[in-house]
């Protein structure tokens, strides 16, 4: 899920870092359904820190309970969770995204519609949802959200077909981007995949009773067995008479965001069979083998340049040291008052480990670079602690292009891969050498001899700009839409 954006909106100027928007938990049959579905949230935590929802069915009526914050601030009151009465519950974590933080944005949405209640929760980005929002509104349709996720909501109360599921089926051929969608009706719990996988979802099992997930991890931490992964254009639904799949959608070729591999996934997860922190190593393995320098020690950018940088040092035999600390515990960065407590912020977060850079040559292993600002303030915090030498080397191709599938990126203006050359880069965070890993050598770390272009296993556009959908509302009359007449007060 994200929020449609106002295009009067502006993006925050030293947010520096990929950032995905959501995650997903939906569970079936199960006595502490709302209890097990908070704790798959907290799995899930990671994609998204702004607000996070839970609701359930009891056999009669539908009980929500949205917040704003983490989980563990919503759900972790017993009298919280016990309000949420049912044996099937789905659940939502939402990143900030510019704009108003609102309650009303909050998922997930739930709508009361003929034939009984629907829930929904989504993690991704429609890409015609302007588009259609613009159609339904003239209809007369009256919306409560700037998410695109109500556009689902709409299409599936305005369908005439009879039954709920080909209500839900004409309502998903209508929408274009990238989504994993749980939602629950009187009767069922349904999760649908869109056709190209670009957006995860998983199948598992807990007491016999089936669990829908962003991510594996949300599986282990309730002690559930994965089962297998929803397929790319798959809708399956479960009920009390067990689970149907339903492939409403012509075959087609899967693409997974390879942002799942390099960044987004938790490194404990599984994707495909494949261990997240297990690819993570070979991607820095490949960087060593393609971009080598002569170094004393190999220093992560934490967290997530941590598993690129072990494979880093065990291809070069070079030794890895922690030459970053990160700070666990600072919540959100206060709004700084004056431009020289403001460069401070990063320090705020990681602080050098003098012992480890002071006098060495050292090799900086990061996963990407957006804008460069904290790149920057990252080697300059090297360099002020001793090192000797700084070369910078990224686990990922330059990002070069926007996404519009459910991670925030800047415009294509302020992506630094998109406006500077390798050298200008480097002159920008100040390393004396840069690197990245190659187009190919990602797809040589994910197991594949290289990037085929007629068919791409990944959805790469942000280092490639080969979009896999069509992009309805990035070039049509939509994108200038202004989406709500109605600000909250805070």
């Amino acid at each position: 899920m994200s929020q449609i954006r106002d295009s009067e909106a502006a993006f925050d100027p030293n947010a520096d870092r990929l950032r995905e928007e959501c995650g997903v938990f939906g569970i079936f049959g199960h006595a502490d359904a709302a209890a097990l579905t908070a704790l798959g949230l907290h799995a899930l935590q990671h994609r998204g820190q702004e607000a996070a929802g839970i609701v359930s069915f009891d056999g009669k009526r539908f009980h929500s309970e949205r917040r704003l914050g983490l989980v563990g601030d919503a759900f972790s009151d017993a009298g919280v969770i016990d309000k949420l009465k049912g044996t099937q519950a789905i659940g939502h974590v939402r990143y900030s995204t510019t704009g108003e933080t609102i309650l009303r944005n909050v998922q997930p949405l739930f709508s009361e519609l003929h034939g009984g209640g629907f829930a929904v929760a989504h993690n991704g980005n429609l890409t015609n949802a302007l588009t259609l929002r613009r159609n339904l509104v003239r209809d007369g349709a009256i919306y409560q959200s700037t998410s695109d996720t109500e556009v689902l909501l709409h299409l599936v109360a305005r369908s005439r077909k009879g039954r709920f599921i080909d209500r839900l089926v004409e309502a998903i051929r209508q929408i274009e981007g990238a989504y994993a969608f749980v939602g629950i009706t009187n009767k069922k719990l349904i999760g649908v995949r869109d056709p190209l996988g670009i957006r995860p979802l998983v199948l598992g099992e807990l007491d016999g009773c089936p669990i829908l997930a962003s991510e594996t991890c949300a599986l282990d931490i309730i002690g559930a067995k994965f089962v297998r992964e929803v397929e790319n254009g798959e809708v399956i639904v479960i009920s009390e008479q067990g689970i149907e799949s339903h492939k409403p959608f012509p075959p087609a070729p899967e693409r997974p965001c390879i942002f799942e591999y390099i960044y987004f996934a938790r490194p404990d997860s599984v994707v495909k069979g494949q261990s997240i922190y297990e690819r993570r190593k070979r991607m820095g393995a490949q960087l060593a083998a393609e971009s080598p320098a002569d170094a004393d020690v190999i220093v992560p950018v934490p967290d997530s340049g941590v598993p690129a940088a072990l494979g880093y040092a065990q291809a070069s035999g070079i030794p890895f040291e922690l030459g970053i600390i990160r700070n666990h515990y600072v919540g959100r960065t206060f709004i700084e008052p004056t431009q020289k407590v403001r460069e401070l912020g990063v320090r705020l977060k990681h602080s050098a480990n003098r012992s480890v850079v002071a006098g060495k040559r050292i090799v900086l292993v990061d996963d990407s670079i957006v804008r460069g600002t904290t790149s920057f303030k990252i080697v300059k915090m090297m360099r002020e602690a001793g090192a000797r030498e700084v070369h910078f080397r990224i686990s990922s191709p330059p990002i070069t292009h926007p996404d519009y599938y459910g991670i925030d990126t800047p415009d294509r203006e302020k992506l630094l891969a998109a406006t500077h050359t390798l050298e200008e880069m480097r002159q920008f965070v100040g390393a004396d050498s840069l690197a990245f890993l190659s187009v190919d050598g990602l797809y040589r770390a994910m197991g594949h001899p290289g990037r085929d272009p007629a068919k791409p296993a990944f959805t790469d556009h942000c280092f490639t700009g080969d979009y896999p959908t069509s992009l309805t509302d990035v070039i049509g009359e939509s994108a200038k839409q202004k989406l709500s007449l109605l600000a909250e007060a805070g």
